[in-house]
């Protein structure tokens, strides 16, 4: 990242087709999320549209082409738990490294302790050594983990959990 310009910023329903095509590598390629069919700039889009200050959507660029996202999204519907979040960060395969990851998550962190938020929740597939020390690294703390909850590519996957109360 030494010779590029990098901004971290508010994704724009434009952004969905660049989100996408990150995010499709990883359900094409990937057990890190759960979802089995590629989904289309405009379907992304639409989960932008409901991003506010609690439930941010952001947006990594580096001389001008999106690299990475991170967002936020509501816990569960229950009115009780309207002050956790569940967070997810994803960096283009080819940009991979570096500390973006870190940049952009704690972007997010900072966006998300600024409002009345309590605790965000990361669930993560396992295994995933690497999503497991980027969490730890920012403070997060496993809090539980589920087994065979998932099952993607023919098998059945454990889902761990990670918390970090603001």
């Amino acid at each position: 990242m030494s010779n590029t310009s990098t901004i971290v910023r508010k994704a724009s329903l434009q952004d969905g087709i660049a989100i996408a095509r990150i995010y499709n590598w990883y359900i094409e390629n990937s057990t890190i999320t759960f979802e089995e069919q590629a989904v289309a700039g405009s379907d992304m889009a639409q989960r932008i549209v409901v991003a506010d200050k609690t439930r941010p959507w952001l947006v990594m660029e580096e001389n001008g082409k999106i690299v990475g996202f991170a967002c936020a999204a509501r816990w569960k519907l229950r009115s009780a738990y309207r002050y956790a979040r569940e967070t997810s960060v994803y960096i283009d395969r080819d940009y991979i490294g570096q500390g973006r990851g870190v940049m952009l998550y704690e972007s997010l962190i900072s966006e998300l302790r600024q409002t009345s938020i309590h605790v965000l929740i990361a669930g993560i597939a396992l295994p995933n050594e690497k999503s497991i020390t980027l969490h730890e690294k920012l403070g997060f703390k496993k809090v539980g983990e589920l087994q065979e909850v998932g099952f993607k590519f023919e098998k059945f996957l454990d889902v761990g959990y990670w918390q970090l109360l603001l």
